[in-house]
């Protein structure tokens, strides 16, 4: 059994994508050797909300961040699981990224975890506006910019350290992992709950999964086949076998 014949045989796709696809986009990872985690300790939610220095710091990291998913492009992984959609296979991604890359590729129907980067949300008023905004206010100098309409607290549309993931956004993930019959899982250490349980309870409900990671995965048991090369090789073997 190979993913190709996976994915042949298919007609209701979904994808699970984690951090490891990104990378290969050139934007930082928490978990591997020098990500981000091992850089710097996390900033919670609630530290944000109550301490001013946690938000000087946590805002300096973001603005590190977003300078990195501003300037990303899709990658082969991206424009390969774009071509799913556009074969009619796709039910849609599921991400644990916040990057949007799977957007810019082409993909309409996209589940994000954990928010996205490339809005910023007023934690007052529920204003929301586009990151690029207050990238440019920081780049002049702002350290904790401020809502212009109300003076709220300004955050990334994402979830942090400590807060709960968006309810209907993930009930809408374990739906849709319950209608597949195939998951891809792409890039995901498949250890973070609860979205790492989504490809376990597509497996549980008759789908086949295809996990492909650089290194192996607590899930790697219970899949039908398992790669660990560079998402990008993987994708671009497929498109050169669609061809052939």
């Amino acid at each position: 059994m190979s993913i190709k014949s996976l994915i042949a045989d298919a007609s209701h796709i979904v994808t699970f994508t984690g951090a490891g696809i990104s990378t290969e986009s050139g934007i930082s990872d928490y978990r591997s050797q020098g990500g981000l985690w091992q850089r710097y300790q996390p900033v919670t939610i609630q530290e944000f909300l109550v301490n001013e220095e946690s938000r000087r710091e946590y805002w300096r990291r973001k603005k590190e961040l977003y300078a990195q998913v501003r300037n990303a492009t899709p990658n082969e992984g991206h424009k390969g699981i774009a071509r799913l959609e556009t074969l009619g296979k796709l039910l849609g991604v599921i991400t644990q990224n916040i990057d949007g890359l799977h957007q810019l590729a082409g993909n309409t129907r996209v589940l994000e975890l954990h928010g996205t980067a490339r809005e910023v949300t007023c934690l007052s008023c529920a204003k929301t506006i586009p990151s690029e905004i207050v990238y440019q206010r920081m780049t002049e100098g702002e350290e904790i910019p401020l809502c212009f309409d109300c003076g709220g607290l300004l955050k990334p549309n994402t979830i942090s350290f400590g807060q709960a993931l968006n309810p209907d956004v993930l009930q809408e993930s374990i739906e849709w992992a319950r209608k597949c019959d195939l998951m891809l899982a792409i890039g995901s250490t498949l250890i973070v709950e609860p979205a790492a349980s989504i490809p376990r309870i597509a497996k549980q409900n008759g789908a086949k999964l295809a996990i492909v990671n650089r290194d192996p995965t607590p899930l790697d048991s219970i899949a039908d086949v398992v790669i660990h090369e560079s998402i990008g090789e993987v994708f671009e073997k497929l498109e050169a076998q669609e061809m052939n």
